[in-house]
């Protein structure tokens, strides 16, 4: 768990890492936080007028959290192939949210699976897709539906699920910028 202090570091690394990008310029995340040094998956997204703008992420932790999240913004901005590149007039416009993951662990029975609490990673060959815990939730989704969706985004059938894809869960931490 991250204090409020150390979210609010985070929230102001992406904030800062994202008016850098569509500006063009580099930008150094620091911080002394021995927690924000520390490996960590996570995702940043970017909504317009509560409609998304971008959403970038990192599901193995392999850099520190800080440095993450600076990556992660400055992709959501620039990277997300579902979206135009953000401009910098844009920028005053867009609420920022972090979701800190937890390892995934694979799951054995469906039932394990908690909407609202789980995010889902599903695979079957060369296809993976992955939905963050908040978004079943922000559709209504049951969790056949959420298992479908999560199918959907990794470009497979929707009930792959059901045919022998690996299915993998996994918890966020997720804050946002105060509206």
């Amino acid at each position: 768990m991250l204090t409020p202090e150390q979210k609010r570091t985070l929230l102001r690394v992406a904030r800062e890492a994202l008016v850098a990008a569509v500006n063009d310029r580099d930008y150094g995340p620091a911080s002394d936080d021995p927690a924000l040094q520390q490996p960590a998956a996570a995702f940043v997204t970017l909504r317009k007028h509560d409609e998304l703008r971008g959403c970038i992420g990192m599901v193995q932790a392999e850099t520190p959290l800080i440095q993450t999240v600076a990556e992660m913004a400055r992709e959501a901005a620039l990277g997300d192939p579902r979206f135009s590149p953000v401009r910098p007039a844009e920028v005053p416009d867009l609420h920022l949210e972090i979701s800190v993951l937890t390892p995934a662990e694979a799951v054995a029975d469906c039932s394990e699976i908690e909407v609202g609490l789980h995010g889902l990673i599903v695979e079957q060959g060369r296809c993976r897709g992955l939905l963050l815990p908040q978004v079943p939730a922000e559709w209504g989704w049951d969790r056949e539906e959420f298992l479908d969706h999560t199918c959907v985004k990794a470009g497979l059938p929707r009930d792959a699920w059901r045919r022998g894809a690996a299915i993998y869960k996994f918890c966020a931490e997720v804050f946002g910028e105060d509206v």
